[in-house]
């Protein structure tokens, strides 16, 4: 089985529906015959690198809120985070424009560390308030996720892998994904947004189930709705 996620480094409910399909992957009998791909999806890929602005200011601009309001719907979100054991320190995130996080992305994922990789800058972001923006910062992320620091900064410095990132955001783009997270099953099943575990669980049943039976005929499938970060 074949597991596709479009997600953001910097989309908070993209790190939780990591870790809940992680939760739901554990209790499924058949996890080892499961691939996982992350791919591109820049929320506002025109974000500036060195705004100097707060996750606050941001949420206050982009959504018509006050800085009070952007605070209490963070928190609200933190708790989320909390129960899916993850902890977001929004007041030390660093906003981001996250092209080059997804470049490098690509090069962890063609030397066997996408998952890694991806799992140790998300968690840099929004736990531990490091600059994405920044390429030594990367660079340093890619050595801790196992790859050669040197060739970590020859990417980012060099624009490689711009050109997966654009395929990815069009793949989405083309199949009307708006939001994220979003999970392509066999590039069949789609779900959105951070769904509980037991509802990706079953998913991951139903998908496992149909395969097997080889139901070629069958159309449509899970399409699910919950929290998630949209454009």
């Amino acid at each position: 089985m074949k597991i596709e996620i479009w997600s953001d480094f910097v989309c908070p409910f993209c790190y939780i529906g990591k870790r809940h399909l992680e939760k739901a992957l554990e209790q499924f009998e058949g996890r080892g015959e499961v691939s996982t791909a992350f791919r591109s999806f820049q929320l506002d890929p025109g974000a500036s690198a060195v705004s100097g602005k707060t996750m606050y200011d941001i949420l206050s601009r982009k959504y018509g809120m006050t800085i009070e309001q952007a605070k209490q719907t963070t928190a609200n979100v933190a708790v989320q985070a909390e129960q899916a054991g993850l902890r977001y320190d929004f007041d030390a995130m660093i906003p981001a424009n996250t092209e080059a996080a997804h470049r490098l992305s690509h090069y962890a994922a063609e030397k066997g560390k996408g998952g890694t990789f991806t799992e140790r800058t998300m968690q840099a972001f929004f736990t531990e308030g490091r600059d994405i923006n920044c390429f030594k910062t990367l660079a340093d992320l890619a050595e801790e996720a196992g790859l050669v620091r040197s060739k970590a900064l020859q990417v980012l410095e060099s624009g490689q892998y711009r050109d997966y990132v654009l395929k990815d955001q069009e793949k989405a783009a083309a199949a009307g994904v708006s939001g994220v997270p979003f999970f392509v099953f066999n590039e069949k099943y789609a779900v959105s947004g951070a769904q509980p575990p037991h509802k990706l669980l079953e998913v991951l049943e139903q998908v496992r189930t149909e395969s097997s039976a080889d139901k070629q005929g069958k159309e449509g499938g899970p399409d699910c709705s919950g929290g998630s970060c949209s454009i």
